[in-house]
């Protein structure tokens, strides 16, 4: 029997976050989601009742028909759900550049080599903070990413400490921190980083300016 997912949307664009910003981008969003961020941008696909179901074969086809090389697997979180490997395994095998997001609290190590771990380590404002699987860092490399979003400024003192303190630099360059949208104006944390110089590059989520901030699909 052919392996399934239960997907919440797909859907060609343009990367809007990560050092692969401003690439087309195909988006496969899984359903289903172990967390609850309070600034959760996606909260239409926190439960596998939010998708449908479809086989490993159809997702692959689909994602051959729009030809865009770079793919993205988010949520929800993706790894709530075990066949993802299987099909991280099978957009490898058609020569995609596979990406996959994830919130941080489920063990990234049982994704296949060559997979871009987007690692989204939820800081005190999310809630969501005592759910993080740190032995994560243990299983990065240079290409994966590390992923703040910072809601304030405890946010900001929190995710310096988390680099601190597992030598996040030392594993990637791709740390990012990322601005909560319409929580925290981004040029306050320019001005903390330009005071602290932390190893880390600011990034703002560019779809959300190119569209309307809270549409579908994009």
């Amino acid at each position: 029997m052919s392996k399934t997912l239960i997907v919440n949307e797909m859907f060609g664009s343009v990367q809007g976050e990560s050092t692969h910003v401003g690439r087309l981008c195909y988006f496969i969003r899984l359903a289903g989601c172990n967390l609850r961020c309070t600034y959760c941008d996606t909260d239409y696909a926190l439960k596998t009742s939010d998708g449908s179901k479809m086989s490993i074969e159809k997702i692959v086809e689909q994602v051959q028909d729009e030809s865009i090389r770079l793919v993205e697997i988010t949520g929800g979180e993706p790894l709530f759900q075990k066949n993802v490997v299987d099909l991280c395994l099978a957009l490898q095998e058609i020569g995609c550049d596979v990406m996959m997001e994830t919130g941080g609290s489920l063990d990234i190590s049982v994704l296949p080599e060559g997979v871009v771990r987007v690692l989204d380590c939820k800081t005190p404002s999310s809630g969501e903070a005592d759910r993080m699987l740190f032995s994560n860092f243990d299983h990065l490399n240079s290409e994966d990413e590390v992923k703040f979003v910072i809601g304030n400024r405890e946010d900001y003192d929190y995710s310096l400490q988390i680099i601190d303190k597992y030598k996040l630099q030392a594993k990637t360059h791709k740390i990012l921190m990322s601005p909560t949208w319409n929580q925290i104006e981004p040029v306050q944390l320019v001005e903390w980083m330009l005071e602290d110089r932390p190893p880390a590059r600011m990034q703002m989520q560019m779809h959300k300016f190119i569209w309307d901030p809270d549409k579908r699909g994009v």
